[in-house]
């Protein structure tokens, strides 16, 4: 199958060719848009939390921060199917084999659709039970329950729409999912403010304003893309998987699932351990969290890039520019996250007071956001270096790493400081640091190790 030509047209699809060009303008080129879309994405949330906070009291926020925690099971069960996509997609490019992509494109297509469903299922009958074994505060139990409910019956559009972006990453083509997730990310800030604000729907509103931008956002960009000459006709007939192609997708993207999986049931753990400190407990865990993913952004961002980057690249045999793509991406990663941690050093009560004014959840939060903190520095390391091998379809490897660190690691290091230290929210906060900077050192050996044993080949 020949790339039609207005793929290459600069008003039509344009892919990026990551293999060739100087290495850091095309990284940067390619995860700018990256980098973006996870801003838009990260305020998505943020401004949720934002206009509870504002508009609603401690149990609300406490409610969104719980109940996000929650629908991230959802997010990162499909992380790992939409990387794995992305990988497969990438080096189907890198190979100049667009018959392949179209069918891995089709078949990642009916793959999300089916896994949609089913886990809405799962998430509505088991919602209550979820919420009991992470000890939501009774004060905000049933708003959590409604949060979370709400934003299950959206799972369809949150899948299809992660699975169009991770198809359009593999392409070469970053800037299109930046646009469809600023798109997402307007109209749930004013519906946000609609639901919430005015109308006062509580967490209710967020949950339904995420759930509307979602389904608008995946349908424009489905109308979008048939409007072009894209390489899928979005077809009913061009929606069937091929065994092989979903074998080679469950391959790269299953081990990946699988620990992001293992991360949130870690995550989920510590979560159930700050719940029990009561309502003021379970929002510091929720402001945190959002500045979690604040810091990490460029980490983030450089990941993903990395991963489609390092896959076209190895597709074409030039490892030596993956390799260069890496530290440079590294670099990057670990200046932006520094800025974010002397800022918790300096003053930590002003970054919990953009999203609550609340006295309670400021005292609570100060120590836990200065010890927390040092875990954006580790975290980048772990993110870029993973998006690295990811790239390098070494899934098994950064499967058995990440979900070592969590259930070897993360889990019994929560029950250990809750056995020995209660919740204190300062020593609590010393857990995920802890482990990220284990995690990223012996990460950090296998890279030079795995690279020290090509040269020798």
């Amino acid at each position: 199958m020949t790339l039609p030509h207005a793929l290459w047209s600069p008003f039509s699809m344009k892919a990026l060719d990551l293999s060739e060009g100087p290495v850091a303008s095309t990284l940067f080129r390619f995860a700018l848009p990256f980098l973006i879309a996870n801003i838009l994405q990260s305020l998505y949330g943020a401004v949720d939390l934002f206009v509870i906070g504002r508009f609603c009291s401690a149990e609300s926020v406490a409610a969104v921060s719980t109940g996000t925690q929650v629908t991230q099971i959802v997010t990162s069960l499909m992380t790992g199917l939409t990387l794995g996509s992305t990988i497969v997609i990438g080096s189907c490019m890198g190979e100049r084999n667009y018959d392949k992509a179209s069918r891995t494109i089709g078949t990642t297509l009916t793959i999300f659709t089916a896994a949609a469903f089913i886990i809405t299922v799962l998430m509505l009958v088991f919602c209550d039970t979820i919420l009991r074994l992470l000890n939501t505060p009774e004060e905000s139990f049933r708003l959590t329950a409604s949060y979370v409910t709400i934003c299950s019956l959206g799972n369809i559009f949150i899948c299809l729409y992660n699975a169009i972006s991770a198809i359009l990453r593999g392409y070469g083509d970053s800037t299109r999912p930046m646009i469809f997730v600023g798109i997402a990310c307007v109209l749930n800030i004013i519906l946000d403010f609609i639901f919430t604000g005015c109308m006062g729907m509580d967490v209710a509103g967020v949950a339904l304003a995420t759930v509307i931008s979602q389904a608008v956002s995946m349908i424009i960009a489905v109308a979008y893309l048939k409007g072009k000459d894209f390489i899928f006709d979005f077809r009913l007939r061009s929606f069937r998987p091929d065994c092989a192609i979903a074998e080679k997708l469950a391959s790269v993207g299953v081990p990946i699932s699988l620990q992001e999986l293992a991360v949130r049931i870690s995550f989920l753990y510590l979560t159930m351990m700050m719940n029990s400190a009561g309502v003021f407990g379970a929002a510091v865990v929720g402001v945190g969290a959002k500045y979690d993913v604040f810091a990490m952004l460029s980490a983030t961002s450089m990941a993903n890039a990395l991963a489609a980057i390092t896959a076209q690249n190895y597709g074409r045999g030039k490892p030596g520019r993956a390799r260069m793509s890496l530290w440079l991406a590294l670099s990057f990663a670990l200046g932006v996250s520094f800025l974010f941690w002397l800022w918790a050093q300096l003053s930590p009560e002003t970054m919990i007071g953009v999203f609550t004014s609340d006295p309670g959840v400021i005292a609570a939060g100060i120590p836990y956001f200065r010890s927390a903190s040092y875990d954006y520095m580790m975290t980048a390391l772990v993110f870029t270096l993973n998006g690295y091998l990811n790239g390098r379809q070494k899934t098994l490897w950064t499967m058995v790493s990440c979900t070592a660190g969590a259930l070897l690691l993360r889990i019994p290091m929560v029950w250990f400081f809750g056995e020995r230290f209660g919740t204190d929210l300062g020593r609590l906060g010393m857990i995920a640091p802890a482990v990220s900077g284990i995690m990223a050192f012996y990460t950090l050996v296998y890279v030079i190790a795995e690279g020290r044993r090509n040269r020798l080949r």
